[in-house]
Order: structure tokens, then C-alpha cells, then sequence
């Protein structure tokens, strides 16, 4: 033994989290057929939709928090490593493509750096410390919301961005904090306002969070952020209206969106679509109030992008 693998401390014992425990149903996954292992890994999948139903009222409470710093140009702040940073930075990256807002307003900052959404570094993860450069940099204020992502609730890259969220701003510009969790906690940790637990229970494979706590922490974001757009006018019925066409497929979505709010025929809304610049929200104006697309723009302005008000 070298003397550095000698001094090394000895980890804690992650032994008794409800992610790391080993599952009863599949203790012998080694002698099943592939058909037997699709089904074993279906059936374990069953418990994640019970698992974000059983964290429904507090995502719920989260929400109603996050929403008026939201609502008020907060932003949503993403930190995790391995499979939880890169959840929350493919969170992240969906925002605008899908409803039109700045990528400063939906930020996912994981262990590692951008490499690690490719390669796997691991070791980030135990630095406690190794997010606050990037929150630094977003100059963090009371109106964002930071959500540390962490399986088994203990890695101590994502439990130290709630630390630093907390202690390093001061007292007027601490953003809400969260943690998102797939570990039962006897008490929560000291710096989250508030913490989600989506409890699904061993892995089919004991520790391979990828699997269920994953699927699950994606549900959980989608939940998250999808909700706190529809909330800020970014959907209109169940159509995403602050759609940008700025290639084929989404040109195509876009006309089928001003088609079905204004009755316009295909070919008239791909035309109307294009002559306001790919601006799905602003042809639908345009058209129903009968104005050019400059005009559209500050009628949207004026009611904070909200479609139903420019349109009631």
C-alpha cells in the first residue's frame, strides 16, 4: 500500500440509504434470460410513477414558492453530479428550445464540467466546495431557486451548493433552496428550505441510481420546470405558444399551433409565421387583433407575455 492510498479517509457507509440497499426481488439476476430481465426491470420501474405521486404535495409546496421569484426573472438553478448533474443540465438545455426563454434562466451546473456530461468524473462529486465557483458567478439573488440534485442525499458537491446558497450570500439575496432526493432522511440537512423525497426504493442492480431514482428525478424536473412555464404564460391550453420556429420540424409545429388558435389554413400560418419572424405567439396576436408584428410585440410586452390577456 503506497503511503498516499494510507492516508486516504475512510468513506462513510453509504450502506443503509434506501438507494444502495439491495433489492429482494432480484437477487438472481445473473441466471435470468433476457426476457426474464426485461420484465424484472419493467416491473421495478412500476414504482417510480408511486413515487412521484407520494411527493406530490411537497413539489407542489416547492412550486408555489419557487413561482413568484420566477415570475419575477428568478431562475431556476440546477446542481448535481454524475447522472443527477446531468439530469438537471438536460433540464436545463430543454428550456429554451422549448418555451422561448433565455438560457440564463434555467442554469444546470454539474460535478465536473461540461466533460463530465460525456466522460465520467466521478470524483468532483466529494468536493463540497466545487460548485461555488459557478454559483459565484451567477451573482445568486432572493429571487432564484437553487435545487441540489442528489440520489442518496449525502454528495457533498451537491449539499454544498445549498451550503453556499445559504451562508456565502447575504441575508437578503439567499436564493429558496431545495434538495431532491431518492433516500429516506432521518432530518433533512441544514441549508434546504425544502426537500423532495421520491422514494423508489432499491435498484434492480443495488446502487445503480441511473435507474429508477434517475427516471424518477427526470420526472421530477420535468415536473418542476414545466410547471413554473405554464405558470409564467409560457403555454397556451396545452400548446407551446412562445414556440420559435427556427428550423423545419418546429416551422411545422408552430403553423399547427397559429392554425389551431386563429382557424388560419396551413399555408396562410406558415406565411404569417414567417413574416413575424418565427415568433408563434406573436402571429397569433398579429392575426386575432389584426395588427403587424411589431405591433403584437408590445401588445405582449404590455401584458408580460401573457396570450390570454391579449387575446381576452
Amino acid at each position: 500500500m503506497s503511503s498516499h492510498e494510507a492516508t486516504r479517509p475512510t468513506p462513510p457507509d453509504r450502506g443503509g440509504l434506501s438507494t444502495e440497499k439491495r433489492n429482494p426481488r432480484t437477487l438472481d439476476l445473473h441466471t435470468r434470460s433476457v426476457g426474464d430481465l426485461v420484465t424484472i426491470i419493467n416491473r421495478e420501474d412500476r414504482d417510480v410513477p408511486l413515487a412521484l405521486k407520494r411527493a406530490g404535495a411537497r413539489l407542489t409546496r416547492l412550486i408555489e414558492a419557487m413561482e413568484p421569484g420566477f415570475l419575477a426573472g428568478g431562475r431556476i438553478v440546477y446542481v448535481g453530479a454524475g447522472t443527477s448533474g446531468r439530469l438537471g443540465v438536460l433540464d436545463a438545455s430543454e428550456a429554451p428550445p422549448t418555451f422561448h426563454v433565455p438560457p440564463t434562466r434555467v442554469v444546470g451546473i454539474i460535478a465536473g464540467g461540461d466533460s463530465a456530461l460525456r466522460r465520467s468524473s466521478e470524483g468532483a462529486e466529494d468536493d463540497p466546495t466545487g460548485s461555488h465557483a459557478a454559483l459565484a458567478d451567477l451573482a445568486l439573488n432572493a429571487h432564484d431557486a437553487v435545487i441540489a440534485i442528489a440520489a442518496g442525499a449525502t454528495t457533498p458537491y451537491a449539499l454544498g451548493a445549498l451550503a453556499y446558497a445559504k451562508t456565502m450570500r447575504p441575508e437578503g439575496s439567499r436564493p429558496l433552496t431545495c434538495l431532491l432526493t431518492c433516500a429516506r432522511l432521518d432530518e433533512p440537512p441544514p441549508h434546504a428550505d425544502h426537500v423532495v423525497t421520491l422514494n423508489t426504493g432499491p435498484e434492480v442492480i443495488a446502487g445503480s441510481t441511473r435507474m429508477k431514482a434517475g427516471t424518477a428525478t427526470k420526472l421530477a424536473l420535468n415536473t418542476i420546470s414545466t410547471t413554473l412555464m405554464i405558470r409564467a404564460g409560457r403555454v397556451h391550453e396545452n400548446l407551446m405558444v412562445d414556440l420559435r420556429a427556427t428550423n423545419a420540424k418546429l416551422r411545422d409545429r408552430a403553423a399547427r399551433i397559429v392554425s389551431t388558435l386563429t382557424g388560419l389554413p396551413r399555408d396562410a400560418a406558415l406565411d404569417l409565421v414567417d413574416r413575424c419572424g418565427g415568433e408563434t405567439k406573436t402571429a397569433i396576436v398579429a392575426h386575432h387583433r389584426g395588427v403587424s408584428p411589431t405591433d403584437a410585440r408590445t401588445l405582449l410586452d404590455a401584458a408580460h407575455g401573457r396570450l390570454d390577456a391579449v387575446l381576452a
